[in-house]
Parts: C-alpha cells; sequence; structure tokens
C-alpha cells in the first residue's frame, strides 16, 4: 500500500518541550515527515486513546488505514470507543511499534461518503483480507493536528541487558530518542 502525498505543505519539524530527556535543542536529526508515514502505512494494529464521559481515558487497539494523511478506522457503533467520540471527537492514534513510534493527536469525523468509502473499503480488505462492506458499522477519519515521532536507537540492547524501563538506565533510553514534533 502506498501513501499518497497530499497536496498540502509538509508539516513542521520541531523538538517538543522534554524537560530532563536529554533532548537535543538542535534541529540536527530530526525524523522527516516521510519517516512517519511509513510507519503508520506499515503498522498492522494501532492504538487509539479516546477519553469517557468522565474524563477518564480509554485505550484500545484497532484495525485501520493511513491513507491521504489521514487515520481511517472502524468500530462498533455502541463500542466505548464510538460512544467517546460521539461525545468528544478528539483522540490519539499511535502505531504498533513503540521503538519506532508515531503518536498522531486530531479530532474524528465519521465518512458517510460512498465515493469515500469505496477506496476505504479497498484498501482495507487489501491490508486485512476482510471485506468490511457489509459490517454496517461506522468508518471515522481521524484528521491529525500533531504528530510526534520517537526512535529508539538502543532499546533492544538495553532490554537485552536486562535493563528496565523502571532502571536508574531508563533516561538514557530518551537520550538517545530523535523526537520529532509536527504541526499539521
Amino acid at each position: 500500500m502506498k501513501t499518497v502525498a497530499r497536496k498540502k505543505s509538509q508539516p513542521r519539524a520541531s523538538r517538543p518541550h522534554m524537560p530532563g530527556y536529554g533532548v537535543p535543542k538542535s534541529s540536527k536529526g530530526l525524523l522527516p515527515w516521510k519517516w512517519a508515514q511509513d510507519r503508520l502505512v506499515k503498522s498492522r494494529q494501532y492504538w487509539i486513546a479516546t477519553t469517557r464521559p468522565d474524563g477518564s481515558p480509554h485505550v484500545m487497539p484497532v484495525w485501520g488505514l493511513w491513507l491521504d494523511g489521514v487515520f481511517y478506522f472502524s468500530t462498533g457503533r455502541n463500542s466505548r470507543k464510538a460512544r467517546n467520540l460521539a461525545q468528544n471527537p478528539r483522540c490519539v492514534v499511535c502505531s504498533d511499534n513503540s521503538a519506532e513510534a508515531v503518536i498522531v493527536e486530531g479530532s474524528v469525523d465519521t465518512v458517510t461518503a460512498r465515493d469515500t468509502l469505496e477506496p476505504i473499503f479497498a484498501a482495507y480488505e487489501k491490508k486485512y483480507k476482510m471485506d468490511v462492506r457489509s459490517m454496517g458499522e461506522p468508518f471515522y477519519r481521524l484528521s491529525p493536528k500533531v504528530a510526534f515521532g520517537l526512535f529508539e536507537r538502543n532499546s533492544r540492547n538495553l532490554l537485552r541487558a536486562g535493563i528496565s524501563r523502571s532502571s536508574q538506565y531508563f533516561p538514557r533510553i530518551h537520550a538517545q530518542t530523535i523526537p520529532c514534533f509536527c504541526h499539521l
């Protein structure tokens, strides 16, 4: 599945404000937007975080598609995710590989136009080997506002050495992370 370039300009990359994590101040080594899009396309599962009506968080895995610079997914209309999104359309979607994480924040709307849904259905069937046309559940489109990219260069070596994320070495993992903060 190919990523289709959007007609708008590329996002502006910068560093997030993360005191104590060893994030460099220079723009050298910022991850390009293509790096993030490639990972969003390749992910099989995604994590979606929504907010319950009482303000508490809700996180669940979903299948989805990154197409034309937006994220599409479906969920049962009576699911907790759908009920949360009906109350508050803001959510966060994350790729499935936390060592090369992409985190996308934005708001969703429901896709109902058949001419928009047909390419989504076709791409979904190609990716997941499942025809979702007859399910009758809503499809959502997440329009990104902000994205973060995090690349952990040595996380495998540290974990192989038995160093847990709760250990004294935790800041070193993040010192080797190259974050990208993009305004979309």
